[in-house]
């Protein structure tokens, strides 16, 4: 029951509705929230006061929006250790997640300074960019810009696009172990194509994770550019 004029206002009363609908476990994480015209039945208002109790959960991380689903409950975020060896899979699984990757898109170009640098390359070397999204249990944990050179990794798109692992890449290629040499991590806020792949409103705060991967040999083998969701991962470095 809303309580107008009590000095908080309705739509803050709808949001702390919901909330406490979430933290007392009424909303399970996964869960998608009535429709807008359900939540203004629900509460007898408008559907432009509904519009900013969801708006707020959304800022807060609780609830993210779907276009063209609904808007669902947001999980516990994703405890995520980086380390010697740190494997996407691997991490989402022991946490009784499931794990998914999905091939955007690559390409074969001249490698940066940046990535050149990275990869133990020349500048101009050729190497194949993969552009891949990251999932647990189907909702968006990052999005990564990954380089690999050539011509010993040609088969990475391939491979990736079958399994939507970097591993089962990897190891198609005759890596069937790699570790991490190095991760540098930084902040930033979503852009446009941040908030595409990752699900969320332009603005909110995204990590940027720089690795490079090594083979048994100690040969760089992998540079990679990430962007976390900040609302749905804690990331331990160890």
């Amino acid at each position: 029951m809303l309580a107008r004029g009590r000095g908080v206002t309705v739509w803050r009363q709808i949001a702390e509705a919901i909330e406490a609908e979430i933290a007392g476990g009424g909303l399970v994480p996964g869960t998608r929230l009535p429709t807008e015209a359900a939540l203004t039945e629900r509460f007898g208002v408008n559907r432009h006061t509904v519009r900013q109790a969801v708006k707020s959960l959304v800022d807060k991380g609780l609830v993210r929006v779907t276009q063209g689903s609904g808007t669902y409950v947001e999980a516990k975020p994703l405890t995520y250790p980086i380390g010697r060896r740190t494997r996407f899979s691997e991490i989402v699984v022991g946490q009784a997640r499931d794990p998914a990757g999905r091939l955007l898109g690559h390409r074969e170009m001249g490698a940066s300074a940046e990535i050149a640098e990275a990869l133990d390359l020349s500048p101009e070397d050729p190497v194949v960019i993969v552009e891949s999204a990251h999932f647990a249990d189907g909702v968006p944990i990052s999005w990564a810009v990954t380089a690999f050179p050539l011509p010993r990794f040609r088969r990475v798109p391939e491979v990736y696009a079958a399994t939507g692992s970097i591993t089962a890449a990897l190891a198609a290629c005759d890596v069937p172990d790699y570790r991490r040499a190095s991760t540098k991590i930084g902040a930033a806020l979503a852009d446009r194509v941040d908030a595409e792949r990752l699900e969320i409103a332009e603005g909110r705060p995204v990590l940027v994770i720089d690795s490079v991967n090594v083979d048994p040999d100690g040969v760089p083998i992998q540079w990679a550019r990430s962007h976390f969701c900040a609302d749905r991962v804690r990331l331990t470095v160890g």
